[in-house]
């Protein structure tokens, strides 16, 4: 069953119920800077919770929110730094949320980017901002934008990382975040509770598009099956379970050794496996594979990706070169297209980075010889 440790009653179907009042009482205690009793109202917790989140530090909710209360103070919010990795100042209120809406389903992501691009200020961090993600930015003709969605699109981890945007003072990321060393103390509770990473809209409806095929002399559309493998927790398998995706792919399997605990677990069907020797057994030729935040150590992901004999890969990770993409020494779509590695980049788009990260979702295209 899917879980949360410390609760009895924790059900994600709670948070996805339309006008969700768990999810609505989160969203109040968000607004008032409370992070805590959020997070204890999302996950049905006790209020005295004093669970200790293992990830890149070691913290409890009650530490988490002193940090969070303690605002810019020692440096916690210097996410923006000169060549020099000198703190050069904090984003107004109006560039975080020019940064949040860029993940808002009902605008067009590239509309975004083009028009707080031309209307930012000379030498803002904006300007900054939008200047590196339009760079990063790339989508093959083959991949058709992404339509807007005229309904709600539920997905509780893209309100609570909206709030820690405008909390922590973090509009985005720009060429020198790479340079950023440091994380904050909300960072090992989003991780436990929703992944290593932010799905947004964009990146879910690319992936589900790519499992869409039409069989030559067919008019029907079939869907592939999408392998998440290293799942983790399970929210981006949820999440592609969930409507308007639910239909996309013919399943969604999550497949994960289970060598990193997670508080929240999404789902319960998760294949406890050793991902390379799965992918090695079964004919999986057909499927498209999916790496969230792939780790770096033991060559996991090359192991995967030379183990999978589909032709699509998607990858969820660093655009910055911060050695959090899967590889010590080079971004992945660094990787995929060298050494004569038959792998062509389809897509790069930013996904919701957390403060002080540069993530990007990035689909490569197997290379058929002619």
């Amino acid at each position: 069953m899917p879980s949360t440790t410390g609760s009895t009653t924790f059900s994600p179907s709670d948070l996805f119920t339309p006008d969700s009042p768990i999810l609505t009482r989160a969203r109040s205690f968000l607004k008032t800077n409370d992070f805590r009793s959020a997070i204890t109202t999302a996950f049905s917790l006790p209020p005295n919770d004093t669970y200790t989140y293992h990830a890149t530090a070691s913290v409890t909710l009650p530490q988490v929110q002193s940090a969070v209360s303690a605002g810019p103070l020692h440096g916690l919010h210097d996410w923006y730094l000169d060549i020099s990795s000198q703190a050069c100042g904090h984003p107004s209120t109006a560039e975080i949320s020019a940064y949040i809406s860029l993940f808002d389903p009902s605008k067009s992501a590239a509309k975004t980017l083009k028009g707080v691009l031309s209307n930012s200020r000379k030498d803002s961090l904006s300007l900054s901002i939008f200047t590196h993600l339009t760079s990063k930015r790339y989508l093959h003709p083959s991949i058709t934008a992404v339509p807007r969605l005229k309904t709600a699109h539920q997905n509780p981890a893209l309100d609570f990382w909206a709030w820690h945007c405008h909390s922590l003072q973090y509009a985005g990321p720009n060429a020198n975040t790479v340079r950023v060393k440091t994380s904050h103390h909300v960072l090992p509770v989003f991780m436990h509770h929703f992944g290593c990473a932010i799905p947004s809209y964009e990146s879910l409806a690319i992936i589900s598009a790519l499992c869409a095929t039409n069989p030559k002399g067919s008019n029907n559309t079939t869907h592939r099956t999408i392998l998440d493998v290293g799942s983790g927790n399970g929210y981006w398998s949820y999440m592609l379970r969930q409507p308007p995706f639910s239909h996309a792919a013919s399943a969604v399997i999550p497949i994960d050794n289970g060598a990193s605990a997670w508080r929240t677990n999404w789902v319960d069907d998760t294949i406890a496996a050793d991902a390379v020797k799965h992918l090695q057994k079964r004919d999986h030729a057909d499927a498209v594979l999916l790496l969230v935040y792939p780790v770096v150590s033991g060559e996991f992901t090359q192991r995967v990706i030379e183990a999978y004999r589909g032709d699509t890969v998607c990858v969820v990770g660093t655009q910055n070169g911060n050695g959090y993409t899967g590889f010590r020494d080079l971004c992945v779509d660094e990787w995929m297209t060298r050494d004569g590695r038959k792998w062509e980049l389809r897509a790069r788009v930013p996904v919701p980075s957390f403060a002080g990260k540069d993530d990007a979702l990035f689909v490569f295209k197997r290379v058929v010889d002619a």
